[in-house]
């Protein structure tokens, strides 16, 4: 029998970020016994990161803004890969959510009339997101987490998830361990939330923190669970490449929506060369017209710096290509010219103090130098959109580790909406699970058993590869073959490097002598994770056979009908990613006219 630690809750939620603490909330407040187990420190999470604000059609600066409005937003930025039931719900209840946040002490910017300030961002009809400067996600996640905290809610630091544990097809719990001691702990639940986030660190350029290996959307699929959207990986517009102390670093998108614009090696604004057809009645013809809409807003024809984040990503990527680009790889993004130093300060408080700390780059003096960075994964486990619960009886997705609520590309501010929306759904619906249950599943000894030994692995093979190695080896495959721009051949050469690396990764070998203060070890669990995400997304990008949000094929410049209603579905078959074709969820009569000319 392992040594283990032992824990006994309703639900256990995996992630501290805003999703997994909303969720964790929720479930508390339904009755139900709840832990939250996090792999680095309470609110380290990249929610902080979300610096722009939360989208939600609160009709605080455009009386026109509605739900609907929001809901046609976030499907034609999808490009209508969404589920359409998912963004419905978002947008009709983030508004609820934002006002909760303030209700629980939230500070959030005001209009001159007092009420909660809104800006614009990229693919947004209207001005709609609610925001604090631009450290928005920071003040959401100071407002859950002292709300967890009050509440008495039990939480697991630097504890990490390596395997669910399953009574037949049910969730009965989770096997983790202490990254500090190494040891190991076992939760037995009857429901468990993933709310764990992204897979960036599966690129070389990445604005993710080391915890995004993916673990979340792994451990579902290993469980049994599909995943859906996984060839669509957002690569933000806008990273540092310059200087080496900041590169890879965010640059909030409040930055184009506070008057940036984006210029290359020449001078020239060319975000007027890529407007695609589907948004030119949307978007200013030229400079003038971009003007006059920053300045006061007397039309409603936006600049296309603020087009959505795939068709920013592809027209950055292309003048680099076509040679056009900055010294380091880049192109240029100038607020320095379009606001005084004085507004910058105000309006961008943490951009301007980050890059003069961290870079000595004075963004109120001249331009920044900035390229496409792999940012966000738009695929993820495939959930009921009411109730955010997967096909495994008990196991439960939100955030980012979720797909299907952002289509084929997210829009900058639905992230935070998202968290809030199907955070609280995903609590209050396991709590209810667990509730009526006519009997909790058990977790089997020998499961934990098997779960150790798997984990222990590493350290039995002396003289085995270096797993950051291997780590390294597939992030450059990921990055140079499976990245912004993609062709058939390529993602055939990753797919068979990326079988191995599988195999290097069973034989990695752990230097020192002991599980205590091991990130070698650490390093060779999340290998398995990052494979399997990686494999997933190199699979679904080569069957997909068009380009569509955040998915070009340079062998297929262009969107294809009829995969605008297929959704790509993988599961895990001993040992295998198997993929199948699902079409997606048809929307109903009443939604569909708001697509229609005129609406």
């Amino acid at each position: 029998m392992t040594e283990t630690e032992r824990h006994d809750y309703d639900v256990v939620v995996i992630g501290a970020g805003g999703s997994g603490l909303r969720a964790a909330i929720a479930a508390h407040e339904s009755g139900a016994r709840t832990a939250i187990v996090c792999k680095s420190l309470l609110g380290k999470a990249h929610t902080v990161m979300a610096e722009g604000g939360i989208a939600a059609a609160m009709a605080n600066v455009w009386a026109e803004d509605n739900w609907q409005v929001h809901f046609r937003d976030t499907m034609r930025g999808g490009k209508m890969l969404n589920n359409w039931r998912m963004a419905q719900l978002h947008a009709q209840e983030a508004p609820e959510r934002v006002w909760e946040l303030e209700e629980w002490g939230a500070l959030f910017d005001r209009t001159d009339e007092g009420k909660i300030s809104q800006r614009d961002f990229g693919g947004h009809k209207y001005a709609r997101l609610a925001h604090v400067g631009d450290r928005t996600g920071l003040e959401m996640i100071r407002t859950l987490q002292q709300r967890a905290v009050d509440l008495g809610i039990d939480v697991f630091m630097e504890c990490t998830v390596s395997r669910l544990l399953l009574d037949g097809d049910r969730v009965a719990g989770a096997f983790a361990y202490w990254r500090e001691t190494g040891s190991f702990i076992t939760f037995t639940a009857p429901a468990v939330i993933l709310a764990t986030g992204g897979i960036g660190k599966s690129y070389t350029v990445t604005s993710n923190s080391w915890e995004y290996t993916g673990d979340g959307h792994a451990l579902a699929l290993w469980a049994g669970a599909s995943l859906i959207n996984m060839e669509f990986v957002q690569f933000h517009p806008t990273g540092m490449v310059w200087p080496p102390s900041v590169k890879g670093i965010l640059i909030t998108e409040s930055v184009r929506g506070e008057g940036g614009v984006l210029r290359n090696s020449e001078g020239k604004r060319f975000m007027f060369d890529y407007i695609p057809e589907f948004f030119k009645a949307e978007t200013a013809d030229n400079e003038a017209e971009a003007d006059a809409w920053y300045a006061d807003h007397i039309n409603n024809r936006r600049p296309p710096e603020l087009l959505p984040r795939d068709e920013v990503a592809r027209a950055i990527n292309s003048e680099i290509k076509a040679g056009r680009g900055s010294p380091h790889g880049g192109v240029f993004l100038d607020i320095a010219t379009r606001r005084t130093p004085e507004d910058i300060k105000r309006r961008l408080p943490s951009m301007y103090h980050q890059f003069k700390e961290l870079g000595d780059v004075d963004i109120t003096k001249e331009p920044m130098e900035v390229a496409p960075t792999c940012h966000y994964v738009m695929g993820g486990v495939e959930v009921d959109a009411d109730t955010q619960s997967s096909v495994v009886p008990g196991l439960y997705a939100v955030g980012e580790v979720s797909g299907g609520m952002h289509g084929s590309n997210r829009l900058g501010g639905n992230s935070l909406g998202d968290l809030l929306v199907f955070g609280k759904r995903a609590g209050e619906h396991a709590a209810e699970y667990v509730a009526h249950l006519p009997s909790r599943p058990a977790v089997r000894e020998s499961d934990v058993d098997g779960a150790a030994g798997e984990a222990l692995a590493p350290f039995s093979n002396p003289g085995g590869e270096n797993p950051y190695t291997v780590m390294h080896d597939l992030q450059e495959h990921m990055q140079s073959l499976v990245g912004i721009i993609r062709r058939g051949d390529e993602l055939e050469k990753a797919l068979k490097e990326i079988e191995q690396l599988k195999a290097r990764a069973k034989d990695v070998s752990v230097r020192g002598t002991g599980r205590a203060y091991n990130p070698g070890w650490h390093t060779a669990l999340d290998l398995r994770a990052m494979l399997t995400v990686s494999e997933c997304i190199a699979k679904a990008a080569l069957e997909r056979t068009e380009s569509r949000g955040g998915h070009t094929r340079d062998d297929y410049p262009t969107a294809d009908p009829q995969w605008g209603t297929i959704n790509l579905v993988l599961t895990e078959k001993r040992g295998s990613v198997q993929l199948d074709r699902k079409p997606l969820p048809t929307m109903p009569s009443e939604l569909k006219t708001l697509f229609e000319e005129g609406h």
